[in-house]
C-alpha cells in the first residue's frame, strides 16, 4: 500500500475512526493514539522495535482494539529539511508497515519531537528513568499531535 498524503489519508477515515501515530526509533517505536474526532493526541505506549511482521502484528492489534483505520509515521527529516537516510529509512518502514498492517498510513515531519518532549519533562522534573521510559510515547504523540492540528479543517 503507498504512503499516502496526509489530507487524504484523513478524509477517507470511516466516521470516528482514530488515527495511530508511530514514532520509529532503532530499538523503541513510541506509539500514540488520537480521540475519534481526530483532535487529540495521547501517548499510548511503545513497542520493542523487532521484525516487521511482529511490529506489524503488535500494531495491527492495537488498531483493531482501538478503532484505528490509519496511520501517522514520524519522517525525521534533516534540521534543515533535507530527506537523508535516516528519513529514506522511515519511508521504506513505513511502506512495509501499510502493506503488512493493511492499514493506510502517512508521513508526517518529526524533527526536534524527542528533543521538545524531553526539555518539556524536564521543565517537569521527572526524573532521567521517567523520562525514559515515557519520551517514545510522548514523541509519537507530541508528532501525532502536530499532524492533527496542521490537517484539521
Amino acid at each position: 500500500m503507498p504512503l499516502a498524503p496526509l489530507r487524504d489519508l484523513r478524509a477517507a477515515l470511516p466516521r470516528h475512526a482514530r488515527l495511530i501515530g508511530l514514532d520509529p526509533g532503532r530499538r523503541i517505536i513510541g506509539v500514540a493514539l488520537s480521540d475519534v474526532l481526530l483532535m487529540l493526541a495521547t501517548p499510548y505506549g511503545s513497542i520493542a522495535r523487532a521484525k516487521l511482521a511482529a511490529n506489524a502484528a503488535e500494531i495491527r492489534k492495537i488498531a483493531e482494539k482501538e478503532g484505528a483505520a490509519g496511520l501517522v509515521i514520524g519522517l525525521p527529516l534533516g534540521l534543515d529539511g533535507s530527506f537523508g537516510p535516516a528519513a529514506q529509512a522511515a519511508k521504506d518502514w513505513g511502506t512495509a508497515l501499510s502493506e503488512a498492517t493493511g492499514l493506510p498510513a502517512a508521513l508526517w515531519d518529526e524533527r526536534l519531537s524527542s528533543a521538545a518532549v524531553n526539555r518539556m519533562m524536564i521543565e517537569a522534573d521527572l526524573t532521567r528513568a521517567k523520562r525514559a521510559k515515557a519520551v517514545d510515547a510522548a514523541a509519537a504523540a507530541y508528532t501525532l499531535q502536530a499532524a492533527l492540528d496542521a490537517t484539521r479543517d
